[in-house]
């Protein structure tokens, strides 16, 4: 392996919570009651994409898709700026890889603007050689694009790639990319079989160490 991937939301931060509240709270006003279990069907998905999902779940009336799509960023935004924490074993982890001269990079779902707002926040932007959002792709997860970008802006092959994710969204993401994967998954999917294509399975990053 020459270079190793990040996911965020849910593997850097637990901010699944905070999309789960901003979530609710937008799309509620919207008319719809999203429980816990509809909401894990789109985590690893863009923003945009999980808009449209919702909308065709339940229309509501006079949809303004790039506004409902801004009031949860701006929403999730202020809640995690507030309250993120990193997930255990970040930090020993990001210090071992790059003791172990990895290159690194994020590449996530979520908009640049709330990456580099997490990574600044959590103080470890000078670990990455690449920030990429899957806003800049035609395609977002479980699509492989987001990661066939980030080894292109590493320049290393797709097949010399290290990705740890939390989502099975982004686990299908990084196989189909033909990159190894690590899952991470959150204790409520933590026995999911569809993990099962992942190549390595961890109750936490500390288990990397």
């Amino acid at each position: 392996m020459k270079a190793v991937i990040f996911d965020m939301d849910g593997l850097l931060i637990d901010s699944e919570p905070f999309w789960k509240i901003a979530e609710k709270k937008v799309f509620g006003e919207l008319g719809l009651n999203l429980s816990d279990e509809l909401l894990r069907q789109v985590m690893g998905f863009r923003l945009s994409e999980v808009v449209i999902h919702w909308y065709q779940y339940q229309p509501w009336p006079n949809p303004d898709f790039k506004k409902t799509e801004n009031d949860v960023l701006e929403y999730v935004k202020k809640i995690i700026l507030e309250n993120a924490k990193p997930m255990p074993g970040v930090y020993e982890v990001l210090e071992k890889l790059k003791s172990e001269n990895y290159k690194m990079a994020v590449a996530s779902s979520s908009a640049m603007s709330l990456i580099e707002a997490v990574v600044d926040k959590l103080d470890i932007r000078n670990y990455f050689d690449v920030l990429w959002s899957a806003e800049f792709e035609h395609f977002g997860k479980p699509h492989p694009g987001i990661f066939i970008t980030t080894a292109q802006k590493l320049n290393v092959e797709a097949k010399d790639c290290m990705v740890f994710e939390d989502s099975i969204n982004g686990v299908i993401s990084a196989k189909a990319a033909r990159m190894k994967c690590i899952a991470v998954p959150e204790e409520a999917t933590f026995n999911d079989k569809r993990f099962a294509i992942a190549d390595v399975k961890l109750k936490s990053l500390l288990e990397y160490i």
